[in-house]
């Protein structure tokens, strides 16, 4: 199904509406989120001007940044099914999952560039979904190799993540099915060498970091 697809004609010209666009599985995003952040709906969106099915670079249709006081949290548009059901898999909304991030505010000095900073993150993430059919799930690391920090100007001893369920949002069942919300939390080297060879796990690290992403942390190890 493409985008104009998507788009329901309405055939009565009297009422004034010509086409309606359904998008019941974002709005159910936007109630998730709202009900932690209430009054927030004016929050810092970033939006994709040409969507991935029509040849855009971006997979993920838009990333929502909510004010958390002490942290920014993100949330990801377009790993679940936003708009009419098209999968056949009645259980799962797409993929069944949307990326979230809270970054802690004080780290950045750069608050601006670090919030675009994490929606490039996401979008990079997202394409190894779009282009692999591979999952995220909560409970995993994600080892990049590199030694370069996660922060925009790569000065963060963070060089990956660890994923854990949102702290705060729990998954929802939407009109297309089920969303969970996994949380990326920005881990060390040495950390996720820790956990490659089973030193610790991905569990009894997140009881020591916490579910904060801070570019200002240094290594547990």
């Amino acid at each position: 199904m493409g985008l104009f697809d998507k788009i329901k004609k309405n055939n009565d010209k009297n009422d004034g509406a010509d086409e309606e666009v359904v998008m019941d599985g974002w709005g159910a995003i936007d109630e998730a989120f709202l009900r932690v952040y209430p009054g927030q709906e004016e929050r810092k969106h970033f939006g994709t001007l040409i969507p991935w099915r029509l040849g855009g670079p971006d997979p993920l249709d838009g990333i929502s940044v909510y004010d958390g006081g002490d942290c920014w949290h993100f949330v990801t548009y377009g790993l679940s099914e936003l708009y009419e059901k098209e999968s056949d898999d009645p259980k799962w909304s797409g993929f069944g999952m949307e990326f979230t991030m809270r970054l802690k505010k004080d780290c950045c000095e750069d608050e601006e560039a670090e919030i675009r900073c994490v929606c490039g993150n996401f979008q990079n993430l997202a394409k190894i979904t779009f282009n692999n059919g591979e999952l995220f799930n909560a409970w995993e690391w994600i080892y990049t190799g590199q030694k370069n920090g996660i922060d925009v100007r790569q000065m963060s001893a963070l060089t990956g993540f660890i994923t854990v369920p949102d702290t705060l949002v729990r998954g929802i069942d939407t009109p297309n099915g089920h969303v969970d919300f996994v949380e990326f939390i920005g881990a060390t080297d040495a950390e996720l060498l820790k956990i490659q060879s089973k030193e610790t796990t991905v569990r009894e690290l997140f009881e020591k970091i916490g579910d904060m992403t801070d570019y200002s942390r240094k290594s547990l190890y």
